[in-house]
């Protein structure tokens, strides 16, 4: 009893109590309250001016007080050193336990020549040979993680230009998850242009849960961008492929948007939602800008480059709906038990290095996770990538607000091209109203279920 009154007559601030380094406001048209989102826990409120005035005297109110809870929970207030812990998770990140992710390109070779491609396309698939190495490196990974699941994404290349290898590859990674007792789960990064019946039913059998297809825009617009070796058009066969095939896994359209289709996004929008309820597939639509690479830069003439600055609303939408609680760590490449695999077993951490023998940093063959270093054919291409997980060493970058959800921004890009800040970073209040709008709309859906 002596400690719960001790403890209800000291101050919040006495308790340690203080407001999150980590929170971006806005005001809310049209209201007296203020929207308030944290990136360290990945929440976003409206607050009244009566709860604004209590966060402004947060350290002289009785520990005890009852909105001191309410804004624990919501992470505008906190007791601990969230930069400090955001440093602890991008360590615990590069061994992270449990999950072993692997990116999967059965070919390198590509039937499309889209201008702003960052990948080295080449003929042939993977052999037998090599597949057995995928197999015995997903094994080991699994065992050296602890085995709890493993997901695979199929990427390219052109996929399913090599089906083949997909189906069996498949069957030996889910017996493989089945024998560790593990859970297993896959999705493909494909063109859209063999989305046949065949291979949709040869995905679903290989439990492809998701697929990523890209257009462009609409006929022509589309075909200037996302054409054939060759240059023959593939607008209307991916749209065909959409309509008539029973796909039996979600379809994500992306939209690159640029200068020549930005014109286009609500009438691909509109395009996409109808083709969903003609066909009684389940396909959804986001827009995102093209983002810089290698080939963009060298021939970004051809595309009409826009950068997420220039295209900032949809930028703004797409970054609002990956808003998620903070992390030490940007991605996979930051992560020792996640690999991209190309089709000669080389071993790379980032899709924009796939298939790029300069990169590898070791071979499926012989890579053994147990001992990274020793057994990786370059090992100082595989920790500069786990090292560009916090902590930073960048001081900027250390001091910003954004650093739960950039965590230092894309490895790769940064690795080689410098680094790339938020594009709105200078418009936090147009950030947090794209935010809250999201969230109020989530909410309206979820009350209306």
């Amino acid at each position: 009893m002596a400690e719960e009154e001790k403890k209800g007559a000291r101050t919040a601030g006495e308790a340690g109590w203080h407001i999150s380094r980590y929170n971006l406001s806005a005001p809310v048209p049209g209201t007296d309250n203020l929207a308030i989102a944290n990136l360290y826990k990945g929440t976003c409120a409206e607050y009244s001016p009566l709860e604004l005035y209590l966060l402004s005297v947060l350290e002289t109110l009785r520990e005890d007080h009852p909105i001191i809870d309410r804004f624990a929970k919501r992470g505008i207030i906190t007791r601990i050193d969230e930069r400090a812990a955001l440093e602890m998770m991008g360590r615990a990140a590069c061994a992270m336990p449990h999950g072993v992710g692997l990116t999967i390109c059965p070919t390198m070779n590509c039937n499309f020549d889209c201008p702003y491609c960052f990948e080295r396309h080449r003929p042939g698939k993977m052999t037998k040979e090599v597949q057995d190495d995928v197999i015995a490196l997903a094994e080991r990974m699994m065992d050296a993680a602890g085995g709890k699941n493993l997901s695979v994404t199929w990427f390219g290349g052109e996929p399913l230009l090599a089906a083949d290898v997909i189906e069996s590859l498949s069957e030996r990674l889910m017996a493989l998850a089945k024998e560790k007792g593990a859970e297993y789960s896959a999705g493909i990064i494909t063109n859209g242009y063999l989305l046949t019946q065949k291979n949709a039913d040869m995905l679903g059998r290989c439990e492809v849960k998701n697929c990523q297809v890209t257009i462009d825009g609409l006929g022509a617009t589309h075909d200037a961008t996302r054409h054939l070796v060759g240059g023959g058009a593939t607008f209307d066969r991916i749209i065909e492929n959409l309509r008539t095939v029973k796909i039996p896994f979600r379809v994500n359209i992306r939209q690159n948007v640029q200068e020549s289709n930005m014109n286009e996004v609500e009438t691909v929008r509109e395009l996409i939602r109808k083709l969903a309820e003609e066909s009684g597939n389940d396909i959804t639509y986001a827009p995102a800008p093209v983002s810089s690479n290698e080939a963009t830069r060298e021939r970004g003439g051809q595309v009409g480059l826009l950068c997420a600055s220039d295209l900032s609303e949809i930028g703004l939408i797409q970054e609002a709906g990956r808003f998620a609680v903070g992390r030490g760590h940007y991605c996979g490449a930051n992560v020792l038990f996640s690999a991209v695999i190309d089709e000669n077993g080389g071993l790379s951490k980032c899709w924009e290095a796939a298939g790029d023998p300069e990169l590898n940093y070791g071979n499926a063959h012989d890579w053994d996770p147990k001992d990274p270093l020793n057994t990786a054919s370059e090992p100082d291409r595989l920790t500069m990538y786990l090292n560009t997980a916090m902590p930073t060493g960048d001081e900027e970058c250390r001091e910003c607000v954004w650093l739960p959800m950039c965590v230092g921004g894309c490895p790769h890009r940064r690795l080689f091209f410098g680094k790339s800040c938020v594009a709105f970073r200078e418009q936090p209040e147009r950030y947090v109203l794209a935010l809250h709008a999201r969230i109020g709309k989530e909410k309206k859906e979820k009350d209306c279920e």
